[in-house]
């Protein structure tokens, strides 16, 4: 079993990236199921609608991780209830909608796909996520042996917490939420492959998708600006590609994936 994990797409311009190269990326490792983060696709760089949730989708998209901005479109209340391919964190409270954990087969073998949100430095009063993550395994393993653990979350130390803690009991522990990739790819022990974070798609001269220059004047003067999503190229597309065992659920290999886009024309385009 061959899974690809992209990264945070950020507002159109992640959106074209993905759009250009996701299937391409499918066909060239054979993968059999792709996960993204789209918390950040809309056109103003936070949250989903269903429009978009259907073009990831059209272009090789299995499964649609979020965390700490999904809900900040109203339309993907709706979308999360009714399509449950599309996750929410599932330490929200449990009267949220949407849910945080799918199952999707893939021939004779099924993959299991959780979403969870960290804590540090984000919204303290979630469930904790090492427990939630616990709660939902054991309604996982009956079903599959292969599992997917998205962490949305902030601190490295957070992200390394929950790593070792679910070691040899899922298929893959990878961060999202800082749109920085990190270099740290590896299989844990207990044959668990894992990084910190898989990174984002979007502008490579941005600063984590966004216009940079409102940015440092923000840090120069501590006012407040408004936050855009830069469009200019090149363009950059980062994830990891990860090889499991379908009998046993342990990861063989992980693998960074990075492309740059120098050629990419990104439009304007309605979400």
């Amino acid at each position: 079993m061959r899974i690809i994990c992209l990264g945070d797409a950020v507002g159109v311009a992640g959106r074209a990236m993905f759009g250009k190269h996701a299937l391409a990326l499918k066909e060239k490792y054979k993968a059999d199921v792709l996960i993204v983060n789209g918390e950040n696709s809309s056109n103003q760089g936070r949250g989903i609608t269903p429009k978009i949730a259907q073009f990831f989708k059209e272009n090789g998209a299995d499964v649609i991780t979020t965390g700490n901005h999904i809900w900040y479109k109203r339309d993907a209340y709706s979308l999360l209830d009714e399509d449950h391919t599309v996750l929410r964190p599932a330490n929200f409270p449990s009267g949220a909608p949407g849910v945080g954990v799918t199952l999707i087969p893939i021939g004779e073998n099924t993959v299991g796909v959780i979403n969870l949100q960290g804590r540090i430095f984000m919204r303290e009063n979630l469930d904790c996520p090492l427990k939630t993550a616990d709660s939902l395994i054991s309604y996982l393993k009956d079903k599959t042996n292969i599992i997917i653990v998205d962490f949305h979350a902030e601190a490295t130390s957070e992200k390394m917490a929950l790593g070792y803690y679910l070691a040899g009991r899922v298929s893959a522990v990878v961060g999202t939420h800082t749109h920085i990739q990190t270099a740290d790819e590896r299989v844990l022990p207990g044959k668990t492959a894992y990084i910190t974070d898989l990174g984002m798609a979007g502008s490579l001269n941005s600063m984590l998708g966004m216009q940079k220059g409102p940015i440092i004047q923000n840090f120069l003067t501590q006012l407040p600006v408004k936050f855009s999503v830069d469009t200019t190229a090149p363009f950059v597309l980062s994830g990891v590609v990860i090889d499991i065992d379908e009998k046993t659920g342990n990861a063989i290999s992980i693998e960074r994936i990075r492309l740059v886009d120098s050629d990419l024309a990104v439009q304007e385009a309605s979400e």
